[in-house]
This record gives structure tokens, sequence and C-alpha cells, in this order.
């Protein structure tokens, strides 16, 4: 063990191990879930190939090899609950993207929530043990058709997008989920109850990735943060021993707040998860007064979590120096695999827009003398607040820097305001004779911003109801201490917007970013502890920076003698093309 970790984890003023309980959601789950770990660990099928030295077609073909033997071993292992799947599937996969993904992430949600008892007896069983494998092209191969691979991409390199051409191929009738919608024999169109009902799979899969863009930052933020504690560089006393990168406060500065947002949407993940459940086990009984909500609220936080963690992620591999452009970081892979989630199941943009058209209508209900209710029930207060633009005197407040609610309280009258001002935007241009369509268009970055703020301040909202219902005192206090600085953080990067709705007084801000760096020094001891909280195996991490041994210099010279340059000393193309210039000379 490095000793600069050694003492790192010893300094701690918590047990990490309670908090990797709480992020999984009990010691049971964690349990299992090591189990299940150990499981694949100590199989000796389990290979784990080091894919930064495979050519795509290599990683391809390792991929669907791991993904039949996966097949293969869960029934061996009897595992058959979802979180037990996605436990198994993460670590059995490596860093491999899974070819056949999509069979499990797309397929069969949308024939569990969207085809019929008889649709679901044909087809489930046999996509389950991948006898057929579902994709999203809504059809088969062998009839007229064209199909391949689209080529190389950004990342996904073991993933083979393709392209798809049918020529007059007729589906047969029977192949259309119509648990919603239906064609009848007859050709009568019977449309669903609402048509949010056919957007099951994608709010599905929008809420998961929720989830995804906490474990993927979790995972930056254990690389830098343990390559933070080892590595040694530059004084800031003359004459004293080189320091831990990590005593430096721009060190601090770059990781600490991307630490706390990692666990904020660690937070917001179970409870998209939670939230998805519930709700829809309510429209599996008829109730869907819940769908709108549901759909725009996975449509924003997917939006928020998603282009947060991506930049995030790069400021880690930035905050590990010249070392985390190597892929030895693993920093590079968790990026590329990352940064897709910013474009598929919609893209980013365009489902901050669809979050707003759901704010607009629970504006005007308002404005109609409807209340309101959920994550925008703080729209209620809009007629009456303080936040109109003709009340603003009697505003602002000073707030309690150090007060969970009152740092909340901000977060949404800054979404308040920003919905408000988003609306009258939208009438104005409405009111100049142009078209709904038009006047959206012209006010779209405000509806854009509008449902940012009211993203970050369900983010803010969540994160401090979670702090509520922690019992352990050390616990509480560490994760109340990343709670003030993600949400001060926030306020200091978005001060426009606090200080031009007269919500924070601006002599308040040089108090706020104070706080800040009182902050980096109390959270400093724990950083280690942290995220090794994040309870990652050195395997799933990928990264000779971020090991949990912190044996970094030695591991990675083994790592670059893996390179397939180094199969010989000097590589066949300086014989060929260089070696023939040299001898003219």
């Amino acid at each position: 063990m490095n000793p600069d970790l050694r003492r790192e984890r010893a300094a701690a003023t918590f047990n990490p191990e309670l908090v990797t309980h709480l992020l999984d959601g009990s010691p049971e789950n964690t349990r299992r879930r090591r189990e299940i770990e150990n499981m694949i660990l100590n199989d000796p099928d389990f290979q784990h190939e080091d894919l930064n030295f495979l050519t795509r077609s290599q990683r391809y073909e390792v991929a669907v090899k791991k993904s039949a033997s996966m097949v293969k071993k869960m029934r061996e292992f009897g595992i058959a609950d979802p979180d037990e799947i996605m436990w198994f599937k993460k670590l059995h996969l490596v860093n491999f993207v899974e070819p056949v993904g999509l069979n499990y992430s797309m397929f069969i949600p949308t024939l569990l929530n969207q085809g019929t008892t008889a649709q679901q007896e044909k087809w489930l069983h046999p996509s389950k043990g991948l006898e057929i494998i579902g994709t999203y092209a809504q059809t088969e191969m062998g009839h007229g058709i064209t199909v391949g691979d689209i080529g190389p991409k950004f990342g996904y390199d073991e993933m083979d997008n393709g392209y798809l051409k049918m020529d007059n191929y007729r589906i047969p009738r029977e192949n259309m989920l119509m648990k919603y919608a239906q064609v009848k024999p007859d050709g009568t169109y019977v449309k669903p109850l609402s048509n949010k009902l056919t957007y099951g799979t994608m709010v599905f899969v929008r809420s998961f990735l929720v989830g995804e863009a906490a474990r993927s930052l979790s995972k930056a933020c254990t690389i830098a943060v343990r390559y933070s504690a080892v590595r040694h560089q530059s004084e800031i006393r003359p004459g004293e021993p080189e320091p831990q990168i990590l005593d430096f406060q721009t060190q601090q500065y770059k990781l600490f707040p991307l630490l706390a947002t990692a666990y904020a949407f660690q937070f917001v993940g179970r409870y998209m998860k939670e939230t998805y459940h519930r709700i829809n086990e309510s429209i599996g009984q008829g109730d869907l007064s819940e769908l709108p909500e549901l759909h725009a609220l996975t449509a924003g936080l997917k939006a928020f979590t998603t282009w947060t963690a991506n930049s995030a992620i790069e400021e880690c591999r930035l905050a590990c120096g010249g070392h985390g452009y190597s892929h030895c970081s693993g920093i590079p892979n968790i990026y590329v695999t990352f940064t897709p989630a910013c474009t598929f199941e919609g893209e980013n943009t365009v489902m901050m827009l669809q979050t707003a058209r759901f704010l607009m209508k629970s504006y005007d209900q308002v404005h109609s003398g409807k209340l309101v209710g959920g994550t925008v029930s703080y729209l209620n207060d809009l007629p009456s607040q303080r936040i109109q633009p003709q009340q603003v005197a009697a505003w602002p407040t000073v707030v309690d820097l150090s007060s969970p609610e009152s740092l909340t309280e901000v977060y949404k009258l800054r979404a308040a305001r920003l919905v408000d001002i988003a609306a009258k935007n939208l009438k104005a241009e409405m009111s100049h004779r142009k078209s709904k369509e038009v006047a959206w268009n012209l006010t779209s970055v405000d509806l854009v911003r509008a449902s940012e703020a009211h993203c970050h301040y369900v983010v803010v909202k969540i994160f401090a109801e979670r702090l509520l219902k922690i019992q352990d005192k050390s616990i509480h206090t560490v994760l109340k201490n990343l709670f003030l600085l993600y949400s001060l953080y926030g306020i200091n990067q978005k001060a426009g917007d606090f200080l031009q709705g007269n919500i924070m007084a601006g002599s308040q801000f040089t108090q706020v970013n104070q706080r800040i760096m009182e902050l980096l020094t109390i959270i400093r001891p724990d950083a280690v502890a942290l995220v090794d909280a994040f309870d990652f195996k050195d395997v799933t991490l990928g990264s000779v920076l971020g090991r949990y041994d912190g044996n970094v210099y030695e591991n990675l010279f083994e790592w670059a003698k893996k390179s397939p340059l180094n199969k010989t000393e000097v590589h066949e193309s300086y014989h060929k093309y260089l070696k023939p210039l040299q001898s003219k000379l």
C-alpha cells in the first residue's frame, strides 16, 4: 500500500463502509453486490483483457464473447434480480461496452411495457437467453433488408451501430406491440389512452442514465482524487518536501466540487429509479396522473446530469496532468463511453425543451387558478410572490449559507424566476402575432435556462432531503459539507441569476466564496475515504492512476511495456521507410 494513501485513509473522520451501505441502499445490498463481484473475480473463465491494446475488431469480438459468457454465467449463478443483473454485468464486462446491450436495456423493457401478454410469452424468454437478439431497429433481418455497420465512432468500439434499409417489406400486424396502441385486423388504428404511454422505454432508459452519470463521474473522481494524493510536485513552502498535489487549493477547487456533484447525482439516480418504478406501478393500475411529470423530469434530469458529468469527467482528466491523457489513466475510456449519453435517448437541448413544455403548461395552470403538485409546486406561489419584477424591492434577504433548507429555497426562487421570465417572453412573442411555434423558437434559449434552473433546484432539493434521513453523526457531517459545497459552488457559477433576481444580496457573494474555500479545507482529510466509499474494484476502474493500493509508478511502466509497439526494439516501418532515406546521407 502506498504510504500516502495509508495515511489518508487513517486520517478520515468517518467510516467509508457506512457510506457504501448508504449508496447501495442497505448493508445487505452491499454484501450481495460484493458476493456477486467475487463470484466473477474467482471464476477461472473470467478474463479481463486490457482493451487499450486491442483493435476495434478485436474489442468487438471480445465483447461479444463476454456477452455470450455472461448469459451462461447468470444462469449458472441463478442471478435474475434486475439490480443483481446490473452488478454482474458491470464487473463481468469490465470497461467493455455490451454489443447486445440494447437487447436488455431497450428491447426487453419495451416488451414488458408495451407488449400484450401473448407477445411477452412469445418473445420474452428467448430474448433473455439471447435466442433472439432485439435491437432498436423495429424489424428483423432476411427480407429485402440491407444492414451494415456505420463505421468507427468517438467511442463505443464494441457496439456495431448499423444502418438499415427496407425495400418493400411488409411487417406482420402481430409484430406490433399492442398493449396500448393497436391496429385491428380491418386496419382500424386504436390510439393509446395517452401518447406518453408509448414513451415507456425511453423514460426508463433516461431515468437509468441519471444513475449512469453518477457512476461514470464517481469513477473519474476516484481516479483523480487517489492520483492527486499519490502525486507529489513543486513546493508550497521553500525548502520543504514536495507536497501531494491534493494539498494545492487549486487542485481541491477543481476536484472537490466534482466529488460533491458525484454524490448529489448518486442520490438523484436512486430517487429517479424509485420514482420511475413507483409511477410505473400506478400506470399499470390505470392512474396516469403523474405520467406527464415523470416524462418531463426524466428528460430534464437526463440532460442536466449527463451534460454536467460529461464536462466534469474531462475536468478530472485534466486534473491528472499529462498522465490523464494516457489510456492508462482510465479516464479517456470513461469519457468516450459516457459522452454519447448527451445525445442518445434524446439530444440534451431537445430534452430541456421538452421539460420546458411541462413547465409552461404548469405555469399556465397556476395562472388560470389551478394548483400544481410534485416538483413544480413552487409555481403555486408565483402570482403572489415577491419575485415578480415589480415587487423585487422587498427582496433580497440574508441567506443562511450553512442551512440546507435556506440554500434549497434560493435555488427554488431562481427556478421560479427563470420560469416566469421564459413564460412572459413567450407570451410577449406570441402577442406580436407570431405563431406559437415561431414564438417558441424565439424564446428557446430562455426556456432551456428555465429547465436547467428547475433541474438544478430538484437536485439540490433531493440532496437536502436525503441528508435529513441520515442518522449517523459523522456521516451526516461529511455529507452535509458536500451538500454545502455543491450548493454554494453552483451559486458562485450562476451568480448572475441570483443577483439579477435580487434573490441574494451582492455583499453575500464574498461570504459564499470564503465559505467555499473553508469547505475545501474541511473536506480535504476525507477526500480519499469519500472516493473509497464508491467501492469500485480496480478492474472496474481500469486505471493505473486510480489503483486502490496507490502503487502507480511501478505499474505505469509495466502497463506501457504491453504496447504492441514494444514487441520489437525497432518497428518494421523504420526499415521500410526511414532507413533508406538515411542510407543516402
